[in-house]
């Protein structure tokens, strides 16, 4: 990957002139090659990493794997983009392994979750089975720790 898209994806809001600073090139070169990352759609949005385990939000978040029928002449990708388009998906993945594509999902509640699963999902035309995951807790997402410890330096003593 392009050291560019790195020091953006470590940072999205790394100005311009600290970018080319970093890159030893010009900011002019930088703004230029970052229009064009978002004109091709390399780039495909900026946002913000939340912990969400902070924030009072009434939310659930779950992992599904689902298993599919590919369809002749469109495979899985017909259904991926069918699935993509329910609110309720955050993220959708083609996978190897045991299931075909695996979803992320979000609800107020478990309910919520559950319904989604059981009257949209499950009753897609291809769909063969799903087997749903309740998230309880993020310790990483991204590559960022959601919760920094103190560390302490100090030798542990052993008797």
């Amino acid at each position: 990957m392009d050291d560019l898209l790195k020091l953006l994806q470590l940072n999205a809001r790394e100005t311009p002139a600290n970018l080319a600073r970093l890159l030893n090139a010009s900011e002019t070169e930088v703004a230029a090659r970052i229009a064009a990352y978002e004109q091709s759609g390399v780039i495909r949005g900026y946002q913000a990493l939340i912990n969400k385990d902070q924030l009072d939000l009434d939310l659930v978040h779950a992992v599904i794997e689902i298993k599919i029928t590919p369809e002749r002449e469109g495979g899985f990708n017909r259904l991926a983009e069918r699935l993509s388009k329910f609110s309720e998906v955050e993220s959708l993945y083609l996978m190897s392994g045991t299931y075909d594509l695996l979803a992320f999902v979000a609800g107020r509640n478990l309910k919520e979750v559950a319904l989604f699963v059981s009257e949209k999902l499950a009753t897609c035309e291809g769909i063969v089975s799903t087997a749903t995951h309740f998230m309880l807790k993020t310790y990483k997402e991204h590559g960022v720790l959601m919760e920094e410890r103190e560390q302490d330096e100090r030798l542990q003593v052993t008797p």
